[in-house]
């Protein structure tokens, strides 16, 4: 039996707190579904592909992400929590109706499946995804992100099927604090992966977003 770390138990129980309040609870009764396929095909397919699946190992799959996060991410590069350059752009016209209804246009697509690279190191990273390493109490990621990595409701995302490259991106990118480190304290989720990334070194980072790439 796998059991979570302290840290991970802690912050855990804030996101899920957080998540459930009224505030993070808010959204249209009828999202405009013909609105949100109109933006997705017109804007989001540049980089995500028409149907979520991006052709680009850099940008991340959208297909079968769950639609809540989906719709958190949107939020938070529109208010600048979340810094991308192209992303803030991309929101900054969107209404919080459009983006409840693009998190739900792209939970509804079929994730394309990917596969592992390198068997060596997804063998790594499927030890460290199911187990973690207590050498440096990092938590078994499963525990968040489930044993078949399509995350736990609104609170942490899908990873089966991503992208190696953007996995690693992201995990390198919460280690340097370029993630998770807003000063109002909005991106706890963000906060809870800038300090379990802070307990992986880079081949560890590698491991892993090659394993969860495979992983169905």
């Amino acid at each position: 039996m796998i059991r979570k770390s302290p840290l991970l138990v802690v912050l855990s129980t804030v996101a899920i707190a957080l998540a459930a309040s009224p505030a993070a609870a808010q959204a249209p009764a009828k999202p405009d579904m013909a609105k949100a396929k109109e933006i997705a095909q017109n804007v989001c397919a540049a980089c995500h592909g028409v149907d979520g699946n991006s052709t680009a190992s850099i940008n991340p799959n959208l297909a079968g992400q769950g639609a809540d996060y989906i719709t958190r991410q949107l939020q938070h590069f529109k208010s600048g929590v979340r810094a991308n350059a192209i992303m803030q752009g991309m929101s900054a016209a969107l209404t919080p109706a459009d983006m409840v209804a693009l998190g739900i246009y792209f939970a509804q697509q079929q994730p394309k499946p990917l596969t592992a690279r390198d068997p060596a190191l997804a063998k790594a990273g499927q030890m460290l995804y199911r187990a973690g390493d207590s050498a440096t109490a990092l938590p078994a990621c499963s525990a968040c992100h489930l044993p078949n990595g399509v995350g736990v409701a609104k609170n942490f995302p899908r990873v089966a099927g991503q992208h190696a490259d953007y996995t690693y991106a992201q995990l390198k990118a919460f280690k340097a604090g370029e993630r998770g480190n807003d000063k109002a304290g909005v991106d706890v989720n963000g906060k809870i992966m800038r300090a379990i990334a802070a307990r992986m070194d880079d081949a560890q980072m590698k491991a892993l977003a090659d394993y969860t790439a495979g992983l169905r």
